[in-house]
């Protein structure tokens, strides 16, 4: 027993002077790929990385100079069912309702699905979705591509 704790103790004595010590340099192994993520998420205001201005008013766009730019946001959906002619009518009554807000018509197999808004943030969503509650029965929001001004 003593003969391996010595051998143990012989064998420390010896990797010391072989063991490295931290120099203060760091060196960064990063893929090439990250930084064309980090790009495509930027571009697509996914987790963008620059932190972004806060205002309290509303932030009034000039359309005649802006252009629209579809974003990823948010959508309220109204109607989900299989009879086209049905979502149709739901779709354009809520447009006579509202012809400030746009309304989609899209079919997702089997169902037609009838979906309103261009929300850029799921609150703006939610409150949207909570006025037209009484209105429409399996009101939902949905994340997706939508269309703004910039």
């Amino acid at each position: 027993m003593i003969n391996r704790g010595f051998i143990v103790v012989c064998f420390i004595f010896l990797a010391i002077p072989f063991a490295k010590a931290q120099d203060g340099k760091v060196e960064v192994v990063k893929d090439t790929l990250i930084s064309l993520l980090q790009e495509y998420r930027a571009f697509y205001s996914i987790n963008p990385t620059a932190s972004k201005a806060v205002s309290l008013e509303p932030k009034t766009i000039d359309k005649s100079k802006a252009r629209r730019v579809k974003v990823r946001g948010f959508r309220v959906q109204i109607y989900s069912g299989s009879n086209r002619n049905e979502a149709t009518n739901v779709q354009n009554s809520f447009i006579r309702q509202n012809s400030d807000m746009n309304a989609y018509l899209d079919y997702v197999e089997p169902n037609y699905r009838v979906k309103v808004g261009d929300f850029t943030s799921r609150s703006e969503a939610t409150a949207y979705m909570r006025r037209l509650r009484g209105t429409y029965k399996n009101v939902f929001v949905f994340v997706e591509d939508v269309w703004t001004w910039q």
